[in-house]
Protein backbone atom coordinates (compact mmCIF):
# COMPACT_ATOMS: atom_id res chain seq x y z
CA UNK A 1 0.00 0.00 0.00
CA UNK A 2 1.14 3.75 -0.86
CA UNK A 3 2.66 5.63 2.29
CA UNK A 4 3.14 9.24 1.21
CA UNK A 5 4.17 10.05 -2.18
CA UNK A 6 7.02 7.43 -2.36
CA UNK A 7 6.88 4.52 0.06
CA UNK A 8 5.23 1.70 0.17
CA UNK A 9 3.72 -0.27 3.87
CA UNK A 10 3.26 -4.22 2.76
CA UNK A 11 0.67 -5.06 5.32
CA UNK A 12 0.90 -8.55 4.38
CA UNK A 13 4.63 -8.63 5.57
CA UNK A 14 6.59 -10.50 2.73
CA UNK A 15 9.85 -12.64 3.58
CA UNK A 16 12.81 -13.47 2.34
CA UNK A 17 12.44 -17.47 2.43
CA UNK A 18 15.55 -18.57 0.52
CA UNK A 19 18.61 -16.52 -0.69
CA UNK A 20 22.13 -17.55 -2.39
CA UNK A 21 25.15 -16.83 -3.84
CA UNK A 22 27.42 -17.80 -7.11
CA UNK A 23 30.56 -15.86 -7.51
CA UNK A 24 33.95 -15.99 -9.37
CA UNK A 25 37.57 -16.28 -7.67
CA UNK A 26 38.07 -12.49 -6.90
CA UNK A 27 35.66 -12.23 -4.96
CA UNK A 28 36.12 -15.46 -3.05
CA UNK A 29 39.39 -14.04 -2.72
CA UNK A 30 38.12 -10.85 -0.68
CA UNK A 31 36.63 -10.30 3.19
CA UNK A 32 33.54 -11.63 1.99
CA UNK A 33 34.64 -14.95 0.85
CA UNK A 34 32.89 -16.82 3.85
CA UNK A 35 29.17 -15.41 2.80
CA UNK A 36 29.00 -16.64 -0.65
CA UNK A 37 27.45 -20.38 -1.21
CA UNK A 38 29.57 -20.90 -4.18
CA UNK A 39 32.72 -19.35 -5.07
CA UNK A 40 34.27 -20.59 -8.42
CA UNK A 41 37.64 -20.94 -9.08
CA UNK A 42 37.33 -20.03 -12.78
CA UNK A 43 35.62 -16.80 -14.36
CA UNK A 44 34.33 -18.75 -16.91
CA UNK A 45 32.84 -21.54 -15.14
CA UNK A 46 33.44 -23.78 -18.36
CA UNK A 47 31.27 -21.77 -20.38
CA UNK A 48 32.44 -20.72 -24.15
CA UNK A 49 31.83 -16.94 -23.45
CA UNK A 50 31.53 -14.10 -20.42
CA UNK A 51 28.14 -13.88 -21.13
CA UNK A 52 26.79 -17.31 -20.93
CA UNK A 53 29.35 -17.56 -17.55
CA UNK A 54 26.99 -14.47 -16.17
CA UNK A 55 24.04 -16.50 -17.24
CA UNK A 56 25.16 -19.71 -15.81
CA UNK A 57 25.95 -18.19 -11.89
CA UNK A 58 22.50 -16.26 -12.19
CA UNK A 59 20.79 -20.14 -12.89
CA UNK A 60 22.82 -21.45 -9.90
CA UNK A 61 22.11 -19.10 -7.82
CA UNK A 62 18.73 -19.27 -8.13
CA UNK A 63 17.78 -22.68 -8.16
CA UNK A 64 20.11 -23.00 -5.02
CA UNK A 65 18.35 -19.96 -3.59
CA UNK A 66 14.51 -22.26 -4.43
CA UNK A 67 16.25 -25.14 -2.91
CA UNK A 68 16.88 -23.17 0.38
CA UNK A 69 13.27 -21.90 0.56
CA UNK A 70 11.64 -25.11 0.03
CA UNK A 71 10.12 -24.39 -3.43
CA UNK A 72 10.30 -25.31 -6.94
CA UNK A 73 10.16 -23.12 -10.02
CA UNK A 74 6.60 -24.92 -11.07
CA UNK A 75 5.68 -22.79 -7.61
CA UNK A 76 6.91 -19.64 -8.38
CA UNK A 77 4.53 -17.02 -9.90
CA UNK A 78 7.36 -13.97 -10.96
CA UNK A 79 11.12 -13.63 -11.39
CA UNK A 80 12.32 -10.48 -11.19
CA UNK A 81 15.47 -9.45 -12.03
CA UNK A 82 18.43 -7.94 -14.47
CA UNK A 83 21.90 -7.20 -15.10
CA UNK A 84 24.77 -4.85 -16.93
CA UNK A 85 24.46 -5.96 -20.13
CA UNK A 86 22.20 -4.36 -23.17
CA UNK A 87 18.78 -5.99 -23.45
CA UNK A 88 19.40 -7.29 -19.60
CA UNK A 89 20.59 -10.62 -21.85
CA UNK A 90 21.95 -13.18 -19.19
CA UNK A 91 18.71 -12.27 -17.13
CA UNK A 92 16.76 -13.27 -20.03
CA UNK A 93 18.42 -16.05 -20.96
CA UNK A 94 17.81 -17.47 -17.01
CA UNK A 95 14.11 -16.62 -16.82
CA UNK A 96 13.38 -18.75 -20.20
CA UNK A 97 15.37 -21.51 -18.29
CA UNK A 98 13.15 -20.76 -15.17
CA UNK A 99 9.85 -21.10 -17.84
CA UNK A 100 8.18 -18.62 -15.32
CA UNK A 101 6.96 -14.50 -15.80
CA UNK A 102 9.29 -12.69 -16.09
CA UNK A 103 10.17 -8.69 -15.11
CA UNK A 104 13.01 -7.30 -16.50
CA UNK A 105 14.88 -4.24 -14.57
CA UNK A 106 17.72 -2.31 -15.97
CA UNK A 107 18.92 -0.51 -12.77
CA UNK A 108 22.24 -0.88 -12.71
CA UNK A 109 23.54 -0.62 -9.02
CA UNK A 110 19.95 0.01 -7.78
CA UNK A 111 18.88 -3.61 -9.51
CA UNK A 112 19.13 -5.69 -6.41
CA UNK A 113 16.98 -3.50 -4.52
CA UNK A 114 14.51 -2.66 -7.28
CA UNK A 115 13.72 -6.32 -8.20
CA UNK A 116 13.83 -7.01 -4.29
CA UNK A 117 11.60 -4.39 -3.62
CA UNK A 118 8.72 -5.06 -7.02
CA UNK A 119 8.57 -8.81 -5.65
CA UNK A 120 8.03 -7.98 -2.41
CA UNK A 121 5.25 -6.07 -3.96
CA UNK A 122 4.00 -8.21 -6.04
CA UNK A 123 3.52 -10.72 -2.79
CA UNK A 124 1.89 -8.45 -0.52
CA UNK A 125 -0.81 -7.38 -3.10
CA UNK A 126 -1.90 -10.84 -3.81
CA UNK A 127 -0.28 -10.79 -7.29
CA UNK A 128 2.31 -13.55 -6.26
CA UNK A 129 2.70 -16.51 -3.67
CA UNK A 130 6.03 -16.57 -4.60
CA UNK A 131 8.45 -14.16 -6.42
CA UNK A 132 12.27 -13.93 -7.36
CA UNK A 133 14.46 -11.29 -7.00
CA UNK A 134 17.78 -11.92 -8.75
CA UNK A 135 20.79 -9.63 -9.90
CA UNK A 136 24.17 -10.66 -11.86
CA UNK A 137 27.32 -9.05 -13.39
CA UNK A 138 30.21 -10.55 -14.46
CA UNK A 139 33.33 -8.05 -14.58
CA UNK A 140 34.34 -9.40 -17.74
CA UNK A 141 31.08 -8.22 -19.86
CA UNK A 142 30.55 -5.22 -17.88
CA UNK A 143 34.08 -3.48 -17.83
CA UNK A 144 34.47 -4.06 -21.78
CA UNK A 145 30.80 -2.21 -22.48
CA UNK A 146 30.68 0.39 -19.39
CA UNK A 147 33.44 1.21 -17.38
CA UNK A 148 36.16 1.13 -20.01
CA UNK A 149 34.65 -0.23 -23.88
CA UNK A 150 37.88 -0.29 -26.79
CA UNK A 151 36.38 2.49 -28.21
CA UNK A 152 37.01 4.60 -25.28
CA UNK A 153 40.70 4.36 -25.57
CA UNK A 154 41.69 4.39 -22.22
CA UNK A 155 43.51 2.14 -19.49
CA UNK A 156 41.92 1.11 -16.38
CA UNK A 157 43.76 2.77 -13.77
CA UNK A 158 44.94 0.53 -10.67
CA UNK A 159 42.63 2.76 -8.31
CA UNK A 160 39.43 1.84 -10.17
CA UNK A 161 36.45 -0.03 -9.15
CA UNK A 162 36.06 -3.25 -9.87
CA UNK A 163 32.72 -4.80 -11.22
CA UNK A 164 31.31 -8.43 -9.46
CA UNK A 165 31.42 -11.29 -11.03
CA UNK A 166 28.72 -13.64 -9.54
CA UNK A 167 25.37 -13.67 -8.83
CA UNK A 168 22.30 -13.80 -6.47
Amino acid sequence: MLQGHQSWRFDSKPQILGYASSVGPDEGEGPLAAEFDVVHDDKRIGCKTWEQAEQAFMEEASILAMKKAGINKDQLNFYIGGDLMNQITSTSFVARTLGVPYIGVFGACSTSMQSTALAANLVNSGSAKYAMAGTSSHNCTAEKQFRYPTEYGSQKPPNAQFTVTGAG
